[in-house]
């Protein structure tokens, strides 16, 4: 059953819808650097667990103003002298957002500039594809500001930067940039222009996809990360049992047997 977002309830996120099945999701607390507080995490977990059922084919998320995300908003967490079991049921609902954009189905490509930082870079490690521009950083300062990461940066961005990296990010707040930053795999697309026209152009292409291919791309690789080999390949058979098999496919297929197909083909 399709369900329907209503845009208007949602305060921190600025949702609008293109013909085409591309959703642009915009972070819109740009005198916060788009710091995530509660309300917006809340925001995060109704959108994301809409969407796969809203019949959106790709979602660009980026932010309003100079940045895409500044992490967790510090002044709500100054302010509101949390408990421990407080702030834990508080980093349960992050995760609780970034897991359903992780294993949700829909394409996210985010679109990246300025500050990419603390749960920012949570929130974009969550994403499937990160496009930055040149003025994007990305740094995890929890150790300076006496804190540790709790939105899953242990689990998403070591998988992106490796154990070794990741820890010296943490204990030492170290800032990467440029290309630098694409080549430790932070990044997919660096862009001389805007990354939002980018991650749109990319959020197209991979909209003419069918559904149900993007949806085992976007889903099935990160749970097969999650098994043993054995178990991954059982899943991974599945899987491709049931997509290679789907009927909407079969035009596909015959465009490509007859020659009528575009072909793969490198860039000149």
């Amino acid at each position: 059953m399709t369900v329907q977002i209503d845009a208007a309830r949602f305060k921190n996120l600025d949702l609008k819808a293109h013909v085409d099945g591309v959703w642009v999701v915009t972070l819109n607390r740009p005198t916060k650097r788009n710091a995530l507080d509660s309300h917006s995490i809340e925001e995060l977990v109704e959108f994301f667990s809409a969407a796969p059922r809203a019949g959106i084919r790709a979602i660009v998320l980026a932010g309003a103003g100079d940045h895409f995300c500044a992490g967790l908003d510090l002044v709500e967490h100054h302010q509101a002298d949390r408990s421990p079991a407080e702030f834990m049921h508080l980093c349960l609902r992050w995760h609780e957002a970034f897991n359903k954009m992780e294993y949700g189905g829909v394409p996210i490509i985010v679109a990246l500039k300025g500050a990419v930082v603390g749960g920012g870079l949570e929130l974009a490690s969550a994403a499937h594809i990160r496009v930055m521009d040149q003025t994007t950083y990305f740094a995890l300062p929890e150790g300076q500001r006496g804190l540790f990461t709790g939105g899953g940066a242990t689990i998403r961005v070591t998988d992106l930067v490796g154990k070794a990296r990741m820890v010296d990010m943490m204990l030492t707040g170290r800032v990467y940039q440029g290309q630098e930053a694409v080549d430790l795999g932070l990044a997919q697309y660096i862009t001389e222009g805007s990354s939002l026209e980018k991650a749109l152009d990319v959020a197209r292409k991979t909209a003419q996809n069918l559904p149900l291919s993007n949806f085992a791309i976007c889903s099935g690789i990160s749970h097969m990360q999650n098994m043993s080999a054995l178990d991954a390949a059982y899943a991974e058979a599945v899987l491709a049992g049931v997509v290679n098999t789907q009927p909407e496919a079969r035009a596909r297929l015959a465009a490509f047997a007859d020659k009528s197909a575009e072909r793969v083909r490198p860039h000149n």
